[in-house]
């Protein structure tokens, strides 16, 4: 299993949900951490208490469905100074299902796209080339199992890009020291997942981040978080490099 203790982690929509969850995690292995979320106070009291489990960590805010504001962020965070080793591009938006789905407005789409798909591909380009300089990176882009449904058109769609663009990035990527994976959680009872998902948000962990401690073999893959319900770090990153395809 890779070590990250004094490395810097940038985790998009930190401030709840799964999120919040990762940076605990992430923090209680010694990795740093950048929080984003749409506001700096929104992760303030987390800060405080990540700092307090002995590393460092700062905040960042963005607004995802504005790139201008996500290519702001990237100038903030640059401006710290420290190398961004890991990215958990968490953070995602559903926004709206449409029982009428023939009626999905055009905005459904570029609202997710940007979100989903614009944002993190974006962030992750603005660090690859760090990255690929000093030979090694992990990025973790967080996807989704929803299929045949047409009544998510907007937020499916943005998330099946995402997959494209994570492996189609990730096969030019081999050898290098850095790789790109997905991780899909699950539904789960997050603001996103609503109260009527199956599983608590305690069940994507350790398995949401499971990427960012695997191998620099495991490249280009998907990780179904569900499957890692339980196992300790150690455990789901035997299982991901083990069985895997």
């Amino acid at each position: 299993m890779i070590i990250l203790k004094d490395r810097w982690v940038l985790i998009t929509g930190a401030s709840r949900g799964l999120g919040k969850l990762a940076a605990y995690k992430m923090a209680s292995e010694g990795a740093n951490l950048i929080l984003q979320s749409r506001s700096i106070s929104h992760t303030a009291s987390m800060e405080k208490e990540i700092r307090a489990l002995g590393v460092q960590c700062r905040s960042v805010e963005a607004d995802l469905n504005d790139i201008g504001s996500v290519q702001s962020m990237l100038q903030s965070i640059d401006a710290l100074g420290m190398d961004i080793d890991v990215i958990l591009n968490n953070a995602g938006l559903q926004i709206a299902y449409r029982q009428d789905y023939l009626k999905t407005p055009p905005e459904d789409f570029t609202v997710s796209f940007n979100v989903n798909t614009i944002a993190p591909a974006t962030i992750c380009y603005h660090f690859l080339p760090g990255m690929l300089k000093r030979g090694f990176g992990r990025i973790v882009n967080t996807t989704s199992g929803i299929d045949k449904d047409p009544e998510q058109a907007g937020y499916s769609a943005s998330k099946a890009a995402l997959d494209k663009i994570t492996k189609d990035m990730a096969s030019r990527l081999k050898g290098t020291g850095v790789t790109m994976n997905l991780t899909d959680p699950g539904w789960c009872r997050t603001d996103l997942g609503g109260s009527q998902a199956p599983n608590s948000p305690e069940s994507a962990i350790p398995g949401i981040i499971v990427g960012a401690f695997t191998n620099d073999t495991f490249n280009g893959k998907i990780i179904r978080a569900q499957e890692y319900t339980g196992m300790t770090l150690e455990e789901a990153v035997i299982k991901a490099e083990t069985e895997v395809l």
